[in-house]
């Protein structure tokens, strides 16, 4: 039956819907926009859900296979075990029970054994995020990319790119010894509490600059705000930037910083200077200056102390150990603008962590040496 016209002052309304005509438009809006809201809410959760469901499967999937296999010392025999399953399997479920994919799954059940952490981690990671992490040989390289991907919601690309560019070997928790890293990092998975042993990385890798091979401390900080999007990729996802060359007065005297941001999870002003050379003890009072001017005249309620960051070409290790700059408000960090071979990086960050842990391992036994002992 044909409905007849909706009048409007005895005309006929023009391009009005039948909610529009129960309501006032503005009302009618609004439970529109609500209702669009409820059924995207759902959409989410039930995507979630299904993607959570999925990973406990593949997770309980694999964990049933190495039972039956984990008794069998020959390797041929599991090789045999997951192909006849695979040809069953793919035959009713498809595709996602190949044979490769069921070995990801008892590599999954090996790496995570814990069903309470395999629990929260499926809530927000999907199978392809494990994927990336499960074959990562280091158990606290995986359990910090697992984290630093649930706490900062990187999509699949993005995780690859921070495997690819070796993040974890650049952060200052892979130099601490195990216990303490470990630590730090059920802290970030239990608490979601990030430190500035997370967040910062030495080196950063700054290759997307383009710079040439001769530059000013201008040129590069001219280049990083053209880039400024790049820069905060490389810097971590809860970066703000807030300012360059900051103003500082100080006295009768005017002071510029770099470059000043803000980090979400840490709740503290991050200053930033850049210097072409080496560093020099003489940037640490420069710096210390500067963190206590943005401690007195920037620092709102509910933040912590300023933290500062030194970005030099080179730097010296002995000096950064002797100054304690690893352990204060002040992190010193090169920067690279020209990557070397993966190789010689590699090498590079590797021998960083040896000595790095060493370090801390001699700074432990002389305390414990140190401790008065008692006689009985």
């Amino acid at each position: 039956m044909k409905k007849d016209p909706i009048m409007i002052d005895g005309l006929p309304s023009a391009g009005k819907t039948e909610l529009d005509s129960l309501t006032d438009p503005i009302d009618s809006e609004k439970l529109l926009h609500d209702v669009r809201s409820l059924v995207e809410r759902s959409r989410l959760r039930l995507a979630q859900s299904v993607n959570s469901e999925l990973v406990l499967l593949y997770w309980r999937v694999g964990r049933r296979i190495r039972e039956e296999i984990i008794t069998e010392d020959r390797a041929d025999y599991g090789k045999r075990v997951v192909e006849a399953l695979s040809d069953s399997l793919k035959s009713e479920y498809g595709s996602g029970f190949g044979r490769r994919n069921l070995f990801n799954m008892i590599r999954f059940a090996e790496d995570y054994q814990d069903p309470e952490i395999v629990q929260t981690l499926s809530a927000q990671l999907s199978w392809s995020h494990f994927i990336e992490i499960i074959y990562l040989k280091d158990p606290l390289q995986r359990q910090f990319y697992a984290e630093m991907a649930r706490v900062e919601r990187w999509s699949v690309r993005t995780l690859r790119k921070k495997i690819q560019g070796m993040l974890y070997e650049r952060t200052a928790i892979s130099r601490k010894p195990e216990v303490l890293a470990r630590q730090e990092l059920e802290a970030l998975s239990e608490e979601d509490r990030m430190t500035p042993d997370l967040v910062f990385r030495d080196p950063y890798l700054l290759d997307f600059l383009g710079l040439e091979d001769t530059y000013s401390e201008r040129d590069l900080e001219a280049a990083i705000l053209r880039e400024l999007e790049r820069f905060l990729l490389e810097l971590g996802t809860d970066f703000s930037f807030i300012a360059r060359q900051k103003r500082m007065t100080i006295g009768d005297r005017d002071f510029y910083l770099d470059l000043l941001f803000y980090h979400r999870s840490l709740r503290r002003l991050v200053a930033i200077e850049l210097k072409l050379g080496s560093f020099d003890p003489a940037h640490k009072g420069q710096m210390e200056l500067y963190l206590r001017w943005l401690d007195r005249y920037e620092r709102r309620p509910g933040e912590d102390m300023p933290i500062g960051l030194i970005l030099c070409g080179e730097k010296n290790r002995e000096q950064i150990e002797l100054l304690q700059l690893d352990l204060g408000e002040i992190r010193v960090a090169e920067y690279l603008v020209e990557l070397p071979p993966k190789g010689l990086l590699e090498a590079k960050l590797h021998e960083a962590i040896r000595l790095a842990r060493g370090q801390v391992d001699l700074r432990e036994e002389k305390r414990e040496d140190e401790i008065p002992r008692i006689n009985p």
